[in-house]
Formats: C-alpha cells, sequence, structure tokens
C-alpha cells in the first residue's frame, strides 16, 4: 500500500522525549530530570526559578541515573538549603552540588542508590550491593552530607522502597517485601524507631500491596493499599491502629512500582491531599482526608505520572493529553490556575497529524481494555487501513492515553494503532492484574489476539493487514502471538524474551523469581509449552527483531535464538543489534535507526 506523507521524520521522533520525570518543589524553584537523546541518551537536572529561568544544572558527562533493580528511580533529591544531590550513571555514587564547581562524591564505589529523601542533615535512601559471587543485598541507609559515616537503617528484606521519615525524627517508615513476590504482590509497611532500631509491622503481607507511606503528623500516617482489590488510600496509625480508608472506590490511586521513588499523592500545606485516580489514566484530585470528599481539578489533561510533589497548596507533577507532550505542570489547587514549566517536546508537530486516543473495550469472554489511535486517514476512499497492535511491557505496566510521537508517526502515515491493556496490566484493579497469574503466554496472546479480530470485525482494520509489536515482556507475547496464531501479518519485538530457563537463570534480582508468578515454578515441560522459542514451527509471518547488545534485563541472546531458530525455518526475519544499547533504546542514532527499520518493514508486509 501507498502510505501518506508526513511531516514526522524519524528524527523527529528520534531526538524528541526529554522525559521529564521526578519533579520537586522547593521555596518557588521546580527541580525535575530530562534526558538528552543527543548525548547518548544521559539523564541531567533542570531547575526553574521563580522567574522563569531556566537552568541545565549537570553537563556532560555527568548522568544522573540509578541503576537499582536495572530499572532505576528518583536519582536525586534537593536538601532544605538547595544543593542537589545525585546518583551518577557510570559509578553510581552519590554527588552532592555544592557550587559552581564540579560534584563532590558524598560515597565510595561499590553500591548503587535509589529513591533519595533529604532529612535533617543526610539523604535517606535504598542502597544494592553486588557481591562477587552474583548476590544482592539492600537496605535502606543515611547518608551525611558532610561526607561522615554512612550508616544502615533498615536490613533483613530482600527489597525497600519509599523511606519517609517522621517530622520530629524519631521513626522511619519503609515499604519492604521478599522475594518470590513482586511490590504489587505482596508488601509490608514497616517502622523502625530511630532511637533504639525495633521495628515493627504496621500494614500488609504476602497478599496485599502497600506502597506509598507519606506521615500526616508524629503518630499517624498514610498508605496506598489494594486490601479490597483496589489500590485505595488509607490513615493508619502509627503501630497499626485505626486504620480507615479516606475514600474508598473501584479506582486506582498509584501505579505499580516499577521504578523507586514515585508518590501518588501529596500533603498541601492545609491538610487536604492532591491524589491521583481513576482506571486507565490518573487524573489530578484533591482530598479532604477528614471528610474524604474529592474534587477533581478542571484542567486540560488526561493523565499524570505517579510522581508529585507539594509547596503550600501547588502541587507540581509531570502531566499529559492527546496532543500535549507530558510536561511538568504546577497546578494552583486554590485557583486552578497551573503553568507548564517544561516538555517533553520543544516542537509539536501539525495537530491535525495527531491521533486523538479513545479508551475502547474489546468484548469477548474476558473483556479487554485499549486505547484506540486512529490514522490520519485512509490511503484511498473507502480504504479499511492497516492496523498495528501495541503490547506494552512489564507485563505489569499499563498503555495510556498520551501523545506519542511513535504512534503518531505511523499514523499520520495511514496506519492505526490500538495499545491494548491485556490482562495483567494495571489500571483496573488487583483481579485484572491477576488474569495473568501462572498463564503469560497465554491470557496475554488471547488478549491481543481477539483484540486483532474485533478490529477486523468492527470494520476499523483490514483483517489481512494487522501487525503486533511489543517490547521486553510485550516482546514475548509479540513472539508467543505469532507462533499461536495466524491472524498477524508480521510481528516486531524490541528486546522481547523467548526462552523461560535462560531468563529465570540469567536476568537481575528484582524480577529473578518473577515467572514463578507468570508460569509456574521451573518445570522443562511447562516451559517447553509455554516459551516462543519452543512453539516457533508455529511462525508463518514475517518478524522483525530488535536487540540492544548491553541489556542486563533480556540479554542478546534471547533474540538471537528466536532469530536464528526462524531462519533456520526459512520464516522471513530481520534481526539489528545495537552496541551500547541496554533496555529501552536512549540514543538518537539507535532510536531513528529501528523507527525507520520499523517503518520499512511495515511497507513490506502491508
Amino acid at each position: 500500500m501507498p502510505f501518506w506523507p508526513s511531516p514526522i521524520s524519524t528524527r523527529d521522533v528520534a531526538s524528541s522525549g526529554t522525559r521529564p520525570a521526578w519533579p520537586i518543589a522547593r521555596d518557588g524553584r521546580v527541580w525535575w530530570t530530562e534526558d538528552r537523546p543527543d548525548e547518548s541518551g544521559r539523564t541531567t537536572i533542570v531547575c526553574r526559578a521563580p522567574d522563569g529561568t531556566r537552568t541545565e544544572l549537570l553537563p556532560a558527562p555527568w548522568s544522573a541515573r540509578t541503576r537499582v533493580h536495572e530499572y532505576g528511580g528518583r536519582p536525586y533529591t534537593v536538601t532544605p538549603a538547595g544543593k542537589v544531590v545525585f546518583a551518577n550513571l557510570p559509578d553510581q555514587r552519590l554527588y552532592i552540588l555544592d557550587g559552581d564547581g564540579d560534584p563532590r562524591p558524598l560515597t565510595p564505589e561499590g553500591a548503587r542508590y535509589a529513591d533519595l529523601l533529604a532529612h535533617d542533615g543526610q539523604v535517606w535512601c535504598v542502597r544494592e550491593r553486588h557481591s562477587g559471587d552474583g548476590k544482592v543485598s539492600r537496605a535502606i541507609v543515611s547518608v551525611p552530607l558532610d561526607g561522615g559515616e554512612i550508616r544502615e537503617r533498615a536490613n533483613g528484606c530482600d527489597f525497600f522502597a519509599s523511606p519517609a521519615v517522621s517530622p520530629d525524627g524519631r521513626h522511619l517508615a519503609y515499604i519492604c517485601w521478599n522475594h518470590p513476590r513482586m511490590p504489587w504482590d505482596g508488601t509490608e509497611l514497616r517502622v523502625t524507631s530511630l532511637a533504639d532500631g525495633r521495628s515493627w509491622t504496621v500494614k500488609g503481607g504476602p497478599a496485599e500491596s502497600v506502597l506509598a507511606p507519606a506521615w500526616k503528623d508524629d503518630a499517624r500516617l498514610y498508605l496506598i493499599s489494594d486490601s479490597t482489590g483496589w489500590w485505595n488510600l488509607y490513615e493508619i496509625g502509627l503501630h497499626g491502629d485505626d486504620a480507615r480508608a479516606v475514600h474508598p472506590s473501584e479506582e486506582e490511586f498509584t501505579l505499580p512500582p516499577w521504578r523507586l521513588g514515585g508518590m501518588p499523592y501529596t500533603v498541601l500545606a492545609d491538610g487536604r491531599l492532591a491524589v491521583l485516580h481513576g482506571r486507565g489514566d490518573l487524573r489530578l484530585g484533591v482530598l479532604d482526608p477528614e471528610s474524604g470528599a474529592l474534587t477533581d481539578l478542571d484542567l486540560p489533561y488526561a493523565g499524570w505520572d505517579a510522581a508529585l510533589a507539594a509547596e503550600g497548596t501547588s502541587v507540581v507533577g509531570v502531566a499529559y493529553a492527546a496532543t500535549t507532550p507530558r510536561s511538568v505542570v504546577r497546578a494552583d489547587t486554590a485557583t486552578g490556575r497551573h503553568l507548564t514549566l517544561g516538555s517533553d517536546l520543544t516542537s509539536l508537530p501539525d495537530p491535525e497529524y495527531l491521533p486523538v486516543p479513545r479508551a475502547v473495550r474489546v468484548p469477548g469472554e474476558r473483556e479487554v481494555h485499549a486505547f484506540l489511535h486512529p490514522p490520519y486517514a485512509p490511503a484511498t476512499e473507502g480504504d479499511t487501513p492497516p492496523y498495528v497492535i501495541f503490547v506494552h511491557g512489564g507485563p505489569t505496566a499499563q498503555a495510556d492515553s498520551a501523545l506519542d510521537l511513535e504512534k503518531a508517526f505511523l499514523t499520520s502515515r495511514g496506519i492505526g494503532v490500538l495499545d491494548v491493556n491485556y490482562g495483567g496490566s494495571t489500571g483496573y484493579g488487583r483481579a485484572y492484574r491477576e488474569r495473568l497469574r501462572g498463564r503469560w503466554g497465554l491470557a496475554d496472546v488471547d488478549d491481543v489476539v481477539a483484540a486483532a479480530r474485533w478490529l477486523a470485525a468492527e470494520g476499523l482494520a483490514d483483517a489481512g493487514r494487522i501487525a503486533v509489536r511489543g517490547g521486553s515482556a510485550g516482546g514475548w507475547t509479540v513472539m508467543a502471538a505469532c507462533c499461536r496464531s495466524d491472524v498477524f501479518a508480521g510481528g516486531v519485538s524490541y528486546y522481547g524474551i523467548s526462552a523461560l530457563a535462560p531468563l529465570v537463570a540469567h536476568t537481575h534480582d528484582f524480577e529473578s523469581r518473577y515467572v514463578e508468578w507468570l508460569v509456574g515454578p521451573e518445570d522443562p515441560q511447562v516451559y517447553a509449552a509455554r516459551e516462543p522459542l519452543a512453539l516457533v514451527d508455529g511462525v508463518t509471518c514475517p518478524m522483525l527483531l530488535l536487540q540492544g547488545l548491553d541489556d542486563p534485563v533480556v540479554p542478546p541472546e534471547q533474540s538471537e535464538a528466536f532469530a536464528d531458530a526462524l531462519s533456520e525455518r526459512g520464516v522471513p526475519c530481520t534481526y539489528l543489534a545495537f552496541e551500547g544499547e541496554s533496555h529501552g533504546f536512549r540514543r538518537t542514532e539507535t532510536r531513528a535507526a529501528a523507527l525507520a527499520a520499523e517503518l520499512a518493514f511495515y511497507q513490506q508486509i502491508f
């Protein structure tokens, strides 16, 4: 088919995406991180002064990025005096910006740090250590800003998150959990007395996901719990007494903590809470914790990232909409006025070429949620367009309705996109997440195949021109869907998983036991019945596989083995590997080359 010419080029997409994240507000200033795709994908820190002046605090080659859990998280914090402490990507040490000179190291080499909090002359954070025998240990530590001795404050669990010191400085609250659970399965909120080291569990357990503690005062905490099947906001006493749901509702008040350091609500100066809530996209509202009254702010955004900060009665976060890129936004909860402080894109294409997605539900035995991004126009009058089904990673992640130039790159050329929140995705309650328990490679495949058939049945897509595309766990679903069905004209996998035993043996510690939940205990027969590499004989459509060679999450051998197996069977397959890229491509040249290859692939199969 001929594609429409588009004003959105591969370079436009590849060089975009500063990915603003992790805002902090203090004394009229706002800090956040931004990526630099044209500088090998490094991450800098930006500060916006009250007069609107923007300053980039980290020149090249400094990069504020942590490798804790490999996915990282909040890599910096700001002290009450306005000094910035950050984790530097190459050596993972913590550094402090004291003035105009080079950053000064605060920690020795040999450890990683994330989820940073500045309090009482110290940085409280999660420390991760990797020993020579492959063992990984974590603890919550305090790092003195004057370079004194680092102290362990909480240890004894496999994972820690969200350190929060009480206003009087006497207690430390935090989240912890152990293998084989993931943080959306079962966690505990614990409190440690900083005077004598005693610790106790406040709430949580193996079947309850408790997240994001914040102190209301010296004796009470807020937290998020999914004990009812939905992540709702609670208030609870210091010793687990008098727990109450602040606003019980069948909707989510957070997203899963794939990266450490997020905060889906924040306490305002007047005691109210700025909260995120909804199904799918999360809206911003103001919650009175005493009455439970929740009022959404009238703002032109469809959703927000789960990382809010407050100053006075203003809230700062990263918001998005269909034609508005992810932007750092300050919103005044008293007046409703809002101001954009920074944006993911420096320039926008003509809005005419940007798709306006709509939430859809694919009917069937198990309803499936998705976002439909219609094509700009069919190639000819009455022509039914091709579609690409996007499959997100995780798999416990979610697709949202944010402006995405990768999608607009396709839709502006006449190719529609359906972004599927298959069973296992977050945003729709615990029961929806647990549809994937023990059924990875089955339930997710069933859902994307059902989505493809629905597109054709509704007359939205040409049944012979539907492709499937995904990354990481989404790449697994792409491979498995092409093995198990004949509905797709082709599949595109970015750093996808093809075999389970090598993944279990070689992947990073955070997800090293995740396959037990997704598939079951290690069993060669079960694995052979589920993994794409063992089912490769079922693939009849062409495939494109793309992989970073420095990927610690999904090693290159996963894509290489699948590509070799396809080639041996005579199935058309292109395998592209990129030096210096990890799990998620960050460099402009890589992203441009990958997108160009993907477009050429669709031109061939459509």
